[in-house]
């Protein structure tokens, strides 16, 4: 049901997400980045357990949030991306640390 509610939501919804800034503390680094507000979308329980595996890198120091600021300078999405290009975008950052 939660798939079916969330792929409902990428073709209507309101304006779209406010932004926010999601700010990280790792050790002496401080990373802030630009996000959307996840309060005005839902998630498949695939991006769920794609964003738990990425979080758990960052925590166990595999990998570094700065890939999700270097991602956005990269990329600038013009929009919300859908749950199906979020997912590829959280499958490409987990790929290199399997």
């Amino acid at each position: 049901m939660t798939a079916v509610i969330a792929a409902a939501l990428n073709f209507w919804g309101p304006d779209g997400p406010s932004m926010m800034t999601a700010v990280v503390h790792a050790q002496d680094e401080r990373v802030e980045t630009p996000v959307f507000s996840a309060a005005a979308t839902a998630y498949a329980q695939r991006e769920v357990d794609l964003s738990l595996g990425l979080l758990s890198h960052f925590v166990r120091g595999s990998a570094s949030p700065s890939l999700l600021t270097q991602w956005w300078g990269e990329s600038r999405p013009a929009a919300v991306l859908h749950s199906r290009d979020r997912e590829a975008v959280l499958e490409g950052w987990l790929t290199p640390l399997m």
